[in-house]
């Protein structure tokens, strides 16, 4: 063995030890990490959070509106006194509270519309996140096969690196025997040089798609990982390719695909637009009520009284006479705060009817933006149905396809491994040379890596059906 058959055994066998003490993730574990920790699924969850509040603040809006202010402050100069509205020509601190609600009793079906909107509108957001999960979810079936055909291939290129190592021995004692010429042994080093390259296109492939996966998974590049080893013979033998229909997957995927529900949601979505823009040409009844209180420094009340005398002048016999009459004089005194809140408290009650007249054609043109939107979503539909129906035929026709590619890729590898067989057999008994041994090998060895790659396409192809029809992925 050469220094550099070495290094790749050792290589290789560390590769697999180091394998065997990681954390084995069947494609299900794959599938639902990525559910918990995908950051394109984290944002769908958001949206489906936001859309749960807006149809939260529809609900609201059935609700009383209540606000309340309160303000303070001082008046300077000629002013009116807010607790008697006369004129008042010097500083008045004022304080003043008021509460109001209001209730909208009819406003043209906009607020039931709204909340049928926004439950629409959370649904799809809902089937949005399922549309990502299920696309996440077929990416990593696709690497995981991926991964599982990377590690058969170099398995196989390792069993091939074997053979021809010992290969090599019998070549250098038929050379040793005289029975072959020296110039043979380049042939079959030739071909133990492209069995390590084998081996290490190979690697290079399980590590890619290994960190491809990892990046789906939102994994650290650095995690110790091994996918599971499925039963993939009994995924090839449950298929049933051959009698798929059309109709059958179409109709299928047309009731399990989440991104169809979600476009004609949201048609329905924006049939309520315009139901909203008529509601801005109807009337609006609105029951209102309120109360309030206020206070001002410059307001006085009676404190007390004090007896005088009130002089008259008065006429007896013509002759002017000055008469005092008793008189009570109020006495006044600063009027406390609360009494004051007590004595201004107001309440109010009532209803308001706003009639739009003149909207300066806005209404109007919310009314054919909302028509638009309509037709539009209609459309939007029926492209989704189209692209649907276009990813449904192709994906029988890959399928097919794939299933063909994989018994013809089976029939060559029987062809060439029987091939081989007979070759290596007329080489020992020295009717070829090594160069044609050689040749049957490389065709053999073609032949087993196109079977190998054929069956993981196929697999997957399988598995793309099984997603049209709304089937769980899964390879055991």
């Amino acid at each position: 063995m050469t220094g550099k058959q070495f290094i790749l055994a050792l290589f290789g066998t560390f590769f697999f030890l180091n394998l065997s003490a990681q954390t084995v993730w069947s494609l299900e574990k794959c599938i639902d990490h990525a559910a918990q920790n995908s950051l394109t699924l984290k944002q769908a969850d958001y949206a489906i959070q936001d859309a749960q509040l807006r149809e939260k603040s529809a609900k609201n809006q059935r609700l009383p509106g209540v606000s309340g202010s309160v303000s303070g402050g001082l008046q300077f100069g000629r002013t009116i006194d807010p607790t008697t509205n006369s004129f008042n020509n010097q500083t008045i601190g004022f304080n003043s509270f008021r509460v109001d609600a209001s209730a909208t009793l009819y406003n043209g079906g906009r607020i039931a519309n709204t909340i049928k909107q926004s439950q629409i509108d959370t649904e799809a957001a809902r089937l949005d996140a399922e549309a990502s999960f299920d696309f996440i979810a077929l990416s990593i079936a696709n690497t995981y096969l991926s991964i599982l055909n990377a590690e058969e291939q170099l398995k196989n290129a390792q069993i091939r690196l074997e053979s021809s190592q010992r290969q090599l021995e019998r070549t250098d004692k038929l050379i040793a025997a005289g029975t072959l010429p020296k110039n043979d042994r380049l042939d079959v080093l030739a071909q133990i040089a492209r069995d390590e390259q084998a081996i290490v296109q190979s690697q290079n492939a399980i590590e890619a798609n290994y960190l491809n996966l990892k990046q789906l998974l939102e994994l650290d590049p650095n995690a110790d990982i091994k996918i599971e080893l499925p039963d993939l013979n009994r995924v090839s033998a449950q298929a049933d390719i051959d009698h798929l229909t059309f109709r059958e997957v179409y109709a299928a995927a047309i009731g399990t695909q989440p991104q169809v529900k979600a476009s004609q949601l949201r048609e329905k979505s924006t049939l309520l637009n315009v139901d909203l823009a008529r509601a801005g040409m109807l009337p609006t009844l609105v029951l209102f009520a309120g109360i309030d209180t206020r206070w001002s420094s410059a307001s006085k009340k009676v404190i007390g009284t004090t007896d005088a005398v009130s002089e008259q002048e008065v006429f007896i016999n013509n002759m002017p006479v000055n008469v005092g009459f008793p008189t009570t004089i109020p006495i006044f005194g600063d009027n406390p705060y609360f009494d004051q809140i007590d004595q201004n408290f107001g309440q109010s009650v009532g209803v308001q009817l706003s009639i739009p007249i003149y909207s300066r054609g806005q209404n109007k043109i919310a009314m054919e933006r909302a028509q638009i939107g309509v037709l539009n979503a209609r459309v939007q539909t029926e492209q989704t149905l189209n692209t649907l129906k276009t990813d449904v035929q192709t994906a029988i026709a890959n399928a097919r396809a794939a299933k063909l590619s994989l018994e013809a890729a089976e029939k060559t590898f029987e062809a060439a491994k029987a091939a081989y067989d007979n070759a290596q057999s007329k080489y020992e008994l020295g009717a070829i040379s090594t160069f044609d041994l050689t040749t049957a090998k490389n065709n053999l060895d073609i032949a087993e890596r196109d079977a190998v790659t054929a069956k993981y396409e196929y697999i997957f192809r399988l598995k793309v059906i099984d997603y049209y029809e709304g089937k769980p992925l899964k390879l055991n």
